[in-house]
């Protein structure tokens, strides 16, 4: 017979949600992209392109922009990958543009201020050796 004052342990899938949720957090965090461009691509598809000229409407105060489009469209990917954003379709199939997930549109109903919180040098460097090399 259980113990009633002992708590289920969380299962196997429960674990990776949380892990899958908390990187995705952790992203938001770190990328240089504002309230605003999540609020964007919960509406409307957006391109790399677009976002790249705009730096004065998608980018944190305090965070460096990046040094051209690609580099836009490796964080969307990264963001993609993770689960916080998605490629737009249109009646051909696949689009440059992006949306936000359900997981992203959760992530920023709990902390819409997620992007604009400031993250330690340790946690931007740990992110960035994810991104170069993740474990499969």
């Amino acid at each position: 017979m259980s113990n009633p004052a002992t708590f289920p342990l969380p299962s196997k899938i429960e674990l990776i949600n949380q892990r899958s949720r908390r990187r995705a957090e952790k992203a938001i965090q770190l990328l240089p992209f504002n309230e605003f461009f999540y609020k964007q691509v919960k509406t409307t598809g957006l391109n790399a392109e677009t976002i790249f000229q705009q730096p004065h409407k998608y980018l944190v105060s305090g965070k460096q922009w990046f040094q051209s489009t690609n580099a836009v469209e490796v964080s969307f990917r990264w963001l993609i990958k993770i689960g916080v954003l998605r490629r737009e379709v249109d009646g051909q199939g696949l689009t440059s543009k992006i949306r936000l997930t359900p997981l992203g549109r959760q992530i920023l109903v709990k902390t819409p201020d997620l992007p604009s919180k400031r993250s330690s040098f340790l946690a931007q460097i740990i992110n960035k050796l994810q991104r170069q090399w993740p474990i499969q």
